[in-house]
């Protein structure tokens, strides 16, 4: 049993928070605003205004008073207690039980242990004295009480309700924007949108898309690189979400016939989380997509966690540690090629280089890195930045893309006088990153003399390891994809679970070709052959095709046939 006139209270949880650098004085100030008003917990409203998640909320709230918590997959998966306390009680009190000792202890999850009233009521009118109190999050015992009890509406759903009962209700066209303003920062407002965020970042979400449509306002995340639909708020709401987004982003809220693009730094869950957001206005109101940039995943800069065979690793690390010549990286949009050259660039980031780079934008920052933001409104283009990045004494450039005979030609030229230049292109396979820059106008004796490899790449999801079985395929087909069945011959699948969303999925990893620039396919260049000679003469000079490399990680169980099919059908 706690003795709560123990606890290690302080003056203020606000205090504490702010000391440890968790919140600003400009969080904790409004909270302590909005407290005078309400009477709120400021714990509560801190969470409101999204100066912290819920979730980091419940960590800090438990050192502070000294109870344990805990999470809400630890919570019971049936009713602990039938009959005992109306839900009615429950959710005002903002506790459930989730264990019971016969007749002698009750085990129960409270949003605010320091409620002893509630406590009280308990013992008062139940068998249980002995009490054992857990902090737990308000939203995940609110959730647990309406799934046992009541009538199963969503987090999401609650705040909705919220929003209808304590603010007046605003158009798809309202023009006044102020009132718009207003809106947007309203606390079930704020949390409707945390929500949603804190949802993508546990889903392990890379974009949130949040797209009006004539009858609904939708909401889907990318995960793995599959868009999924989720529980999406009201149309009615939709001018008050997007207008938080765009005063979250700095962008002009009572602009919305043209595309503006904006950034969103935030905590959520415990991650310093970058937030890349673009605004489109279609027929129906303007598109959000959020673009999650996790800041805290450094795993995304390390080349050995990429998804390289032992060959081809060996083989790109010795293309990046060559003094000068052009390294490309090709593939189509989404396919992680900015993720292979940052993870390129950190592994020689070393003091006695200076490594200069143009992107657009610039994702991820990386210390002593020169990392420049193109930005075409004021001239500043990749063929302009990388014209004045040579006259910075570079040992190596990084452009994010080659995108006219400009920027190719500065590029070789760079190469031709000592640099080490990585670039990427939108091509389908590695030959075919040639034949692009010579149909841009580029000299193909240059290409032959600067291209030291180019590297294609695609990125295939990763089997869920929780929920792997194994995969029942005919020898036939086996042999039509290029595995040759035998006795060892294993394929295996996800059935689909808890831990990867039921998609049989967790994770990405990339499958690769790599070119290298040998004699026989300069001399190919040089004699204006197409794509598919050179593509021909690179395999048999030893280079693995991406759908050999995919079909080399089906054999070795890290994904599935049919995921290497989907990513590899245009080669």
């Amino acid at each position: 049993m706690i003795e709560f006139a123990k606890l290690k209270i302080r003056d203020s949880f606000g205090q504490e928070l702010l000391e440890r650098g968790v919140i600003s004085e400009e969080e904790l100030g409004t909270a302590l605003n909005l407290q005078t008003q309400s009477g709120e917990r400021i714990e509560k409203l801190l969470v409101d205004i999204g100066a912290m998640s819920e979730a980091d909320l419940v960590v800090h709230l438990s050192a502070y008073l000294g109870v344990p918590y805990v999470i809400s997959e630890d919570f019971p998966q049936v009713p602990v207690l039938e009959n005992t306390f109306s839900e009615k009680f429950m959710r005002e009190c903002k506790f459930i039980p989730i264990k019971s000792e016969a007749h002698e202890q009750l085990t129960i999850a409270m949003a605010d242990p320091r409620d002893t009233s509630t406590l009280d009521t308990i013992r008062l009118y139940t068998v249980f004295q002995d009490l054992q109190v857990f902090l737990a999050p308000e939203s995940a015992i609110l959730d647990l009480i309406e799934k046992f009890y009541g009538n199963q509406a969503s987090s999401l759903g609650r705040i909705v309700e919220d929003i209808d009962e304590g603010i007046d209700a605003v158009g798809d066209e309202a023009e006044d924007i102020e009132h718009l303003k207003d809106l947007a920062s309203e606390a079930p407002v704020i949390r409707l949108v945390n929500l949603v965020l804190s949802r993508a970042i546990e889903a392990r979400a890379s974009d949130v898309h949040i797209e009006p449509f004539e009858r609904d306002l939708k909401v889907r995340y990318r995960v793995d690189g599959i868009l999924y639909d989720q529980e999406s708020p009201p149309k009615r709401l939709k001018a008050a979400v997007i207008s938080r987004i765009k005063i979250m982003a700095r962008l002009n809220i009572a602009e919305r016939r043209i595309p503006q693009d904006g950034r969103i730094k935030m905590k959520v869950l415990g991650k310093d989380v970058d937030l890349r957001v673009s605004t489109l206005p279609t027929m129906y109101g303007e598109s959000v997509v959020m673009r999650i940039l996790d800041k805290s995943n450094t795993q995304i800069y390390d080349v050995e966690k990429l998804g390289f065979s032992p060959r081809m690793h060996d083989l790109f690390e010795d293309l990046i540690v060559r003094p000068y010549g052009i390294i490309m990286v090709t593939g189509p949009t989404g396919s992680g090629k900015t993720t292979t050259l940052y993870g390129a660039l950190t592994k020689i980031n070393q003091p006695d280089k200076k490594i200069v780079t143009i992107e657009d934008p610039v994702e991820y920052q990386i210390d002593g890195i020169n990392q420049i933001h193109v930005n075409p409104q004021i001239g500043l283009t990749f063929a302009m930045g990388l014209r004045s990045i040579v006259r910075q004494d570079p040992d190596v450039i990084m452009v994010g893309e080659m995108r006219d005979l400009e920027t190719v030609e500065i590029g070789i030229r760079a190469a031709l006088t000592g640099h080490l230049v990585f670039s990427t292109l939108h091509t389908n396979d590695a030959p075919g990153a040639i034949a692009r820059m010579v149909d841009m106008g580029a000299e193909d004796y240059l290409l032959a003399s600067t291209i030291l490899g180019v590297l294609a790449q695609r990125l295939v999801r990763i089997i869920c390891q929780e929920c792997k079985e194994r995969q029942s395929v005919e020898d036939s087909f086996l042999e039509e994809i290029g595995i040759p069945p035998d006795d060892r011959t294993e394929v295996f699948e996800g059935k689909g679970c808890k831990e990867c969303g039921q998609t049989g999925y967790q994770g990405r990893l990339g499958i690769f070709e790599l070119m290298l620039m040998d004699e026989e396919v300069r001399r190919l260049i040089l004699s204006n052959s197409d794509a598919t000679q050179i593509r021909k003469a690179a395999i048999q000079g030893g280079m693995i095709s991406m759908r050999a490399d995919g079909i080399e990680k089906v054999k070795q169980g890290v994904t599935t046939i049919s995921e290497v099919l989907r990513v590899t059908q245009d080669l």
